[in-house]
């Protein structure tokens, strides 16, 4: 594995931070006071604020990625075990600054915001592909995985916001919980054979 460039080794410093901290103040100055640097250096690696932020959230959001990734393998087939693992994972109070966060900027994204617009992209396809694989793995047709994979994404993200909005832990885990029971076995042979099978 290659060495980290200064700029990698900042955002670590950056995304430890704000982990073990919270979000807190994001003025470029308050930030660059608490790792021991100064904001022009900030400024240098990162352009502005904002292009800061989105680097955060694309780090934390592939840290999360690499715990789906490990979880997934970990478990092999028990899809449904995997899918109440990763919920707790990503539901963790701890998580909760960085996803309002996303929320905040992914909102800002589809307003129009140009400096914001790599989350769009980035946000769903980086997810498919990483779900994608480890079903792979198991034996489960490429499309499928990719179809379940947006499905997947799509009820924890809105389960995310529910959850950030309303503050029912429980009702929200008990929805989650219906999801992930309609992954017990092999979930994927019961699925339609048009799903199956390849567009044509």
């Amino acid at each position: 594995m290659p060495e980290k460039t200064a700029k990698e080794l900042l955002l670590d410093e950056v995304v430890d931070h704000f982990v073990a901290d919270g979000l807190g103040d994001l003025s470029l100055r308050k930030i660059a006071a608490a790792l021991g640097t100064s904001h022009r250096m900030l400024l240098y690696h990162f352009g502005s604020k904002n292009d800061l932020l989105v680097e955060v959230v694309q780090a934390v959001e592939a840290r999360t990625r690499a715990q789906f990734n490990a979880m997934g393998s970990a478990f092999g087939p028990d899809t449904a075990q995997v899918v109440r693992d990763i919920w707790r994972y990503i539901a963790d109070p701890a998580l909760g600054d960085f996803e309002r966060l996303f929320f905040a900027l992914y909102g800002r994204a589809l307003q129009g915001d140009a400096q914001l617009r790599p989350l769009l992209g980035e946000a769903i396809d980086s997810w498919l592909d990483a779900q994608a694989a480890p079903a792979v793995a198991q034996g489960i047709p490429p499309e499928v995985a990719r179809a379940h994979g947006r499905l997947g994404l799509a009820v924890t993200r809105g389960l995310l916001l529910d959850l950030l909005a309303t503050g029912d832990r429980a009702g929200v885990d008990a929805a989650l919980d219906i999801f992930a029971s309609g992954y017990a076995g092999r979930w994927w042979e019961r699925q339609p054979s048009a799903m199956s099978a390849p567009a044509s």
